[in-house]
């Protein structure tokens, strides 16, 4: 399953390199891709429910992650 999230508040590269550090420490996702040009990140995920475990470990980083797009 693959999920696009608009994540609000990304400043710097830094604050893009905590996203994909605390999201490569997740076995469920198989795979992450951020556009810093719309701010999109993209990632393929084995099971549905854990994107709400990714959108809140993202908020607790201090951004704001929205779900925009979701493809089975």
């Amino acid at each position: 399953m693959k999920v696009e999230l608009k994540i609000e508040g990304i400043k710097c590269e830094g604050c893009i390199n905590r996203i994909e550090n605390t999201l490569s420490g997740m076995k469920e996702i198989m795979n992450s891709e951020f556009d810093s040009v719309t701010n999109i990140l993209q990632i393929k995920v084995k099971k549905e429910i854990i994107i709400e475990k990714v959108m809140k470990k993202i908020n607790d980083l201090g951004f704001k992650a929205i779900k925009v797009n979701m493809k089975k």
